[in-house]
């Protein structure tokens, strides 16, 4: 599939298009990889991202669906060197996005189903704000412009927390030359690839 996107224009509307162009490319990105290189892939973060996360820092991650970029490894490191974890709770479909501590990223099995299907932590972890939050995307630009899946979680929660530092985790294909930007949209202030690490937002 050629990864440069349809020419859809820049309203709301093409967002749609844009998210099922970037899924499929994601798809078939994901697939090409050998299971031996692909395990190989985001083991720890880029020492100049070290530097943007302080020691005892609370760091937010996701909890990936198959195709997106993994964040197990990420984790795994993080944990091992001081920082602390959440991952995202949602109490039902309505309510907003909220933060819940992961106390270690080796015991999944406090984690449930939530609304949305995707893994979080029970309700009886304790509610944190991440002062770094590691973000889903299906598409991104270098100055660091996000397609999201079109709920806009993460968008109004990164509103409402201008501080934190939002950085992308993302395949080398999901990277594409412009994205339509809306008000609400939230820019990233990096993006990590396999083979990259994109400045973002200043």
């Amino acid at each position: 599939m050629d990864p440069s996107p349809p020419n859809f224009g820049s309203s709301a509307e093409t967002k749609a298009q844009l998210r099922k162009h970037f899924r499929a490319l994601r798809r078939e990105h994901v697939a090409a990889l050998p299971d031996s290189m692909r395990a190989l892939l985001f083991l720890r973060p880029p020492a100049p991202l070290v530097r943007m996360i302080p020691e005892g820092a609370c760091v937010g991650l996701y909890h990936p669906h198959p195709h997106e970029a993994p964040t197990e490894p990420y984790a795994r490191w993080l944990h091992e060197n001081g920082r602390g974890l959440a991952l995202p709770h949602f109490a039902d479909r309505d309510a907003p996005m909220t933060f819940r501590a992961l106390s270690s990223p080796y015991d999944q099995e406090t984690l449930e189903p939530g609304p949305f299907g995707v893994l979080q932590p029970g309700s009886e972890s304790a509610v944190v704000t991440p002062a770094v939050l590691f973000v889903p995307l299906l598409a991104f630009t270098a100055d660091g412009t996000r397609l999201g899946q079109g709920g806009g979680h993460y968008d109004r929660w990164l509103a409402e927390h201008p501080d934190v530092l939002a950085i992308g985790l993302a395949w080398d294909g999901q990277l594409a030359e412009d994205l339509p930007v809306e008000a609400h949209d939230q820019r990233l202030a990096a993006i990590v690839t396999p083979t990259r690490l994109y400045k973002g937002a200043t």
